[in-house]
């Protein structure tokens, strides 16, 4: 690397954008390298690393101090990270300015004018080409030339689509302990059922259409890292897993650990779905019990006892997975992440007020119970009026049983109360406001209410009914960010060389911005408590309900 190298540009040419602590160089004639909407990620990304970041070093000076070691030297605080698929230079030119404790960055991409854009965008912000090392190379073969002793603490893929090409390499390239962080852009594969195939192709899952939609998105990608990381005898432990937009990030630790890859038959499986009133089932490959001293058993799972209809209303059911079953969220580390967030300066995260919203929401959400219903579906499948969210979340926890809401979707109800207690509370509610006169006799919504309720139901206002994010106003659901948000065209090199057609097969071409925003609607800040707007049924149930 020439450490005199200066790029050739002219400042006037450009249109300065500033973003956190750095400002950047944005072409003029160009308007596919910059996408506001993303500040969000990277904010995210650069506290999420700061996190991880700490509990490392705090973990390596625990150790340091309990050696009785005479000639014990201190551990380095120094990291490493790898930018596989940089464009601009952007994500890293932030995470140089604004992450302490960083050796070097490696910003990777394939194409000559965004190598040179790294490059510009560096200099101008005044860091040194050792800090940020700007590489021309495919990603894949960069990742795999860095194995073993010259991998990377931080592995960062954000890929134009699907990162399912790049997870092999990633889970190579990344030291013991160290951090993963993982973006898709293609939501209308993993978050809906408009291309099973493909799916099932990149990511070794079946995608659904239900409510839960994104959450599955999640646990399809988690489960396509777990399985790789297997394969190489390492564990991967999700830290953080955000569905976004248009997107997913997922943050995830990588441990050397075969012991823990013996569990993951039990944290993986697939799920049933009701395709008219949204129950579901889910159903793990494996279980483990207690062996002699501190050992432990491993049992293929008995089969499961769920029929092709629902026992709810007798419709058809339909098969998701095989997707993670176990916890998205480390809670410990996102309570730490949340902490820090919530003192940081209001300059120093364009995004705060959202993060914080998103960070807390993710605290409250039930980590042991996959996926999740929604309070307008379970209202419209019997023909009710929505009544407030936390009438239905007082009669669960009235009831014995946990609730909350999740990140993924606004007016989700996520609970360890079994199906049948979910529709005694629904029984409940219509019997409480009567039965609608539209609902035809052997109807599925008939069959609903035809069954007895077997729990007892309260309606009294619970305490833990309303959470804490809720009442101290934090952003939980962040409207549409801008007129025409989404992810903008791929970028692709002028003709004169061949590397632009070589990225474009090296990533996804099945996935297009129209598709994205089709399958993943933006939610709102509004709240669920408005019963105007949750007593809507989408286009698709009512197909469903009349079919």
């Amino acid at each position: 690397m020439d450490e005199e190298y200066v790029p050739n540009y002219q400042a006037e040419d450009y249109k300065e954008l500033k973003e956190g602590q750095a400002t950047i160089l944005f072409p003029k004639n160009n308007e596919v390298f910059y996408n506001p909407v993303q500040q969000f990620n990277r904010d995210m990304s650069i506290a999420a690393i700061k996190t991880w970041r700490d509990t490392v070093n705090e973990a390596k000076m625990e150790r340091f101090n309990k050696s009785a070691n005479p000639n014990k030297v201190a551990p380095s605080t120094k990291f490493t990270i790898l930018e596989a698929l940089a464009a601009s230079g952007l994500r890293s030119v932030r995470y140089a300015k604004e992450i302490e404790e960083i050796d070097y960055i490696l910003t990777n991409d394939l194409l000559a004018d965004a190598v040179e854009s790294i490059k510009r965008n560096a200099h101008f912000n005044g860091i040194s080409q050792k800090l940020v090392r700007a590489n021309q190379g495919d990603a894949v073969a960069v990742m795999y030339a860095h194995r073993d002793k010259d991998a990377f603490d931080v592995v960062d893929l954000d890929p134009y689509g699907s990162a399912a090409p790049f997870i092999d390499g990633a889970i190579q390239a990344v030291k013991k302990g160290g951090l993963i962080c993982v973006t898709c852009t293609d939501l209308a594969v993993l978050a809906s059922a408009n291309h099973p195939e493909a799916c099932f192709a990149k990511y070794g899952g079946n995608p659904l259409k239900a409510e839960f939609c994104h959450e599955l998105a999640l646990r399809l990608v988690i489960n396509s890292l777990q399985q790789t990381a297997n394969r190489h005898r390492r564990y991967i432990e999700p830290l953080l897993s955000c569905s976004i937009d248009f997107y997913v990030r997922i943050f995830v630790r990588v441990h050397d650990k075969p012991i823990l890859v013996k569990n993951v038959a039990s944290q993986t499986g697939i799920v049933y779905h009701c395709r008219y009133c949204g129950t579901f089932a889910t159903q793990p490959f494996g279980t483990i019990e207690p062996g002699k001293g501190s050992t432990f058993k491993y049992h293929v799972s008995a089969a499961t006892a769920a029929d092709r209809l629902c026992e709810q209303c007798e419709s058809k059911q339909e098969l998701g997975g095989p997707c993670w079953l176990g916890p998205l969220h480390n809670k410990d580390f996102v309570q730490r992440m949340y902490k820090a967030v919530s003192s940081a300066d209001s300059s120093m995260y364009g995004t705060q007020p959202r993060m914080k919203g998103m960070l807390k929401v993710i605290l409250e959400e039930l980590d042991d119970a996959p996926f999740h219903y929604s309070h307008s579906e379970l209202c419209s499948a019997v023909r009710a009026s929505c009544p407030p969210l936390t009438k239905v979340n007082s009669a669960l926890l009235n009831a014995g049983y946990r609730v909350s809401g999740s990140h993924t979707q606004q007016g989700s109800i996520k609970t360890n109360a079994p199906p049948q207690v979910v529709w005694d509370v629904m029984r409940s509610l219509v019997k409480e406001m009567g039965r609608s006169p539209k609902i035809v006799e052997g109807s599925p919504a008939d069959k609903i209410l035809a069954k007895a309720i077997t729990t007892e139901i309260s309606f009294d206002n619970h305490k833990d009914a309303n959470p804490e994010s809720r009442r101290i106003k934090l952003v939980r659901y962040q409207m549409n960010p801008e007129k025409n948000w989404g992810p903008k065209a791929r970028h692709s090199e002028a003709p004169k060389t061949k590397n632009a057609d070589a990225k474009r097969k090296q990533q996804d071409q099945s996935y297009t911005p129209e598709d994205s925003q089709a399958a993943n609607a933006p939610e709102t800040t509004a709240d669920s408590e408005d019963v105007a707007e949750l007593d809507t049924v989408s286009n698709d149930v009512k197909k469903l309900r009349t079919e």
